[in-house]
């Protein structure tokens, strides 16, 4: 199944270099795939995956590894951004 999984600010270096452009590309995944999988499968830091979204709503820490992507979802990862 495919979803859409983003990258955003410091995370884009973690994307191919063909979704840098537009932070986004098409994923397929497994049935059962849940967002700490694919958190893994890219090797992000744990520490940088901040704000972690699915079609909009935050899932928190705890239900990472319980969450099963959907078809057609999008995942979006932010790392702690400060601003002033």
């Amino acid at each position: 199944m495919q979803v859409i999984f983003k990258l955003y600010a410091t995370l884009q270096d973690y994307l191919p270099a063909e979704a840098k452009k537009t932070n986004s590309f098409p994923l397929e995944v497994g049935p059962g795939t849940t967002a700490q999988h694919v958190i893994e499968q890219f090797q992000l830091p744990q520490k940088l995956c901040h704000l972690v979204l699915i079609d909009g709503r935050f899932v928190p820490p705890a239900e990472r590894a319980t969450r099963v992507l959907k078809e057609g979802e999008t995942l979006a990862i932010w790392p702690p951004v400060a601003g002033g």
